[in-house]
């Protein structure tokens, strides 16, 4: 039973969606209009990585509760684990794309890390291959 989907909320679809295209290199699985519980049109957009795994639905903040947690979701701990093949090629793009590095590349037992801050302030750990 795989976990399908994470809920991630931005401020703005588009700009969520070139963050994830471009920088991370993930596709856009899914970009349809739908809506609300009350009626009100939003965007059902899903984001996955390339080959496979969990995608994140891009739920754009809805009113003032929401709007206050973009960026804070995991309350200023590292929420999202992206296992990259090319930590360098990656970090390259993600720091071209906004990120801040929070703490430096480091060696762990389950790989390389970098924990990046992303431009809405959500912390990532970028962790390269596993070593065998």
């Amino acid at each position: 039973m795989p976990l399908d989907l994470v809920t991630l909320v931005v401020d703005d679809y588009d700009e969520a969606l070139r963050f994830f295209t471009e920088a991370l290199d993930f596709e856009v699985a899914e970009d349809v209009p739908s809506l609300t519980t009350d009626g009100r049109p939003k965007r059902w957009v899903v984001v996955r990585p390339r080959d496979g795994g969990a995608g994140i639905l891009l739920a754009r903040a809805d009113g003032e509760r929401q709007e206050r947690i973009v960026g804070d979701q995991w309350a200023g701990r590292v929420g999202l684990f992206l296992r990259v093949t090319d930590l360098d090629r990656t970090l390259g793009r993600a720091v071209e794309a906004g990120c801040a590095v929070i703490r430096p590349r480091r060696h762990e037992a389950y790989g390389e890390v970098v924990v990046v801050r992303d431009p809405w302030g959500n912390h990532w750990d970028l962790l390269g291959p596993q070593e065998v």
